[in-house]
């Protein structure tokens, strides 16, 4: 146990975070997620776990030491449902929620296409797979800057 750090973060998930720069890109991922597969087309070239946690309460825990990026409109993302790209499914309205909560502010994520997220995931930082059973519970994080006053 480390003080002032969120116990749901491994070391494996805290030196990927540690290691990201500006604008790289990190994925929460659900249980049916082809994680592995994309996971070794990452940068970090392997996958990262944070099991028995819901994508909601691994984003919370990510976002409790990353900052998002302010820069861009597409700072976070969801996978949007097959068939019904506005519709928000709950899992997704609970991340939104962290995001809000974290940023102090409502910051809405994009949506973005299924097989749009499958191919921008493969050019991701890292893939964490939680241990989420709903559908569509699979988000983009984009990091951020820390600014020196901070």
């Amino acid at each position: 146990m480390l003080k002032g750090l969120d116990p749901r973060l491994n070391a494996e998930v805290l030196y990927a975070l540690r290691a990201m720069g500006h604008g790289d890109t990190l994925i929460i991922a659900d249980t049916n997620f082809p994680s592995d597969t994309i996971a070794r087309q990452t940068v970090l070239g392997e996958l990262l776990r944070m099991d028995n946690l819901t994508s909601a309460e691994a984003a919370e825990a990510v976002l409790s030491v990353l900052p998002l990026d302010t820069f861009v409109d597409d700072f976070a993302g969801r996978m949007e449902i097959v068939g019904n790209p506005e519709e928000i499914a709950p899992v997704q309205a609970e991340v939104q929620a962290v995001i809000d909560k974290a940023e102090g502010k409502p910051r809405k994520m994009t949506g973005i296409e299924r097989f749009a997220f499958y191919d921008m995931a493969k050019q991701a930082y890292a893939v964490i797979q939680t241990g989420e059973r709903r559908f569509y519970g699979c988000f983009m994080l984009r990091k951020g800057v820390i600014p020196p006053d901070a």
